[in-house]
């Protein structure tokens, strides 16, 4: 390759990055039969997809990206009132006539908008059905960050009989055992507020994705779960960059 064509490319390289505001963070795609899923990994439990035409944000927080500058949303997933998963500055920068906005009873009094979900509600939205599912913590001593309150939310999502979990900020709980199986599982894997390596594990083993991301991570050692889960069938662990 010639010093002019290697400029040449990453000049464009460059102005892809400059005029695509996604262009920098992971992605990856799927065709699920009704629209291709593409999932953007912004950062810590921040998330953006698109789902067909469908615009969905997960826990969209100011630090990890420019929101003003992303599409805007058809639907806004909060799973809890947590300042990293919760900002309002946030949610209102992808907001539009129409979005609908979906969190918790405590994420809807601070936001002062929205629709309040329990464990247990279902909506649907753009075609996609949501069910709130629990989510908390059971170890002693860090159930207080989580408690057993049916106060925070994870989220299943369905339609074209593919299935997402987004977990949220939750240990292995029992509930896990009667979710079913998933297409895509968000799982996190940080301590002391949700999962250990181990933990997550085995929270694999009762919902059998057949991919599963771990998020939320921080500094925990990906390459623990990794060896957890190098013999286990049916699952492909992706392993991707959370800003």
């Amino acid at each position: 390759m010639t010093i002019a064509i290697a400029s040449y490319l990453l000049c464009a390289l460059a102005n892809t990055v400059a005029t695509d505001p996604l262009a920098s963070y992971e992605h990856d795609s799927f065709d699920t039969g009704d629209g291709t899923l593409t999932v953007f990994f912004l950062g810590h439990a921040s998330l953006m997809m698109t789902w067909g035409e469908t615009v969905i944000y997960v826990d969209p927080v100011s630090e990890h990206a420019a929101y003003k500058k992303l599409p805007k949303a058809d639907l806004v997933l909060v799973t809890h009132e947590h300042y990293d998963h919760l900002d309002v500055k946030a949610i209102a920068a992808v907001e539009q006539e129409g979005t609908r906005v979906l969190l918790n009873t405590a994420g809807q009094k601070l936001l002062g908008r929205g629709e309040a979900m329990k464990n247990g509600d279902s909506a649907t939205v753009c075609g996609i059905a949501i069910r709130a599912v629990p989510a908390y913590n059971t170890t002693s001593g860090r159930d207080r960050f989580h408690p057993n309150t049916g106060r925070d939310n994870g989220y299943v999502l369905s339609r074209g009989g593919k299935r997402l979990y987004i977990a949220g900020d939750t240990e292995d709980i029992p509930e896990m055992r009667g979710l079913g199986s998933f297409d895509i599982a968000f799982l996190p894997m940080n301590q002391p507020y949700t999962m250990t390596p181990a933990q997550v594990a085995r929270a694999a083993g009762l919902l059998h994705p057949k991919v599963l991301y771990p998020y939320h991570y921080g500094d925990t050692d990906v390459e623990e779960l990794a060896a957890l889960l190098k013999d286990a069938a049916g699952t492909e662990l992706r392993i991707r960059k959370m800003k």
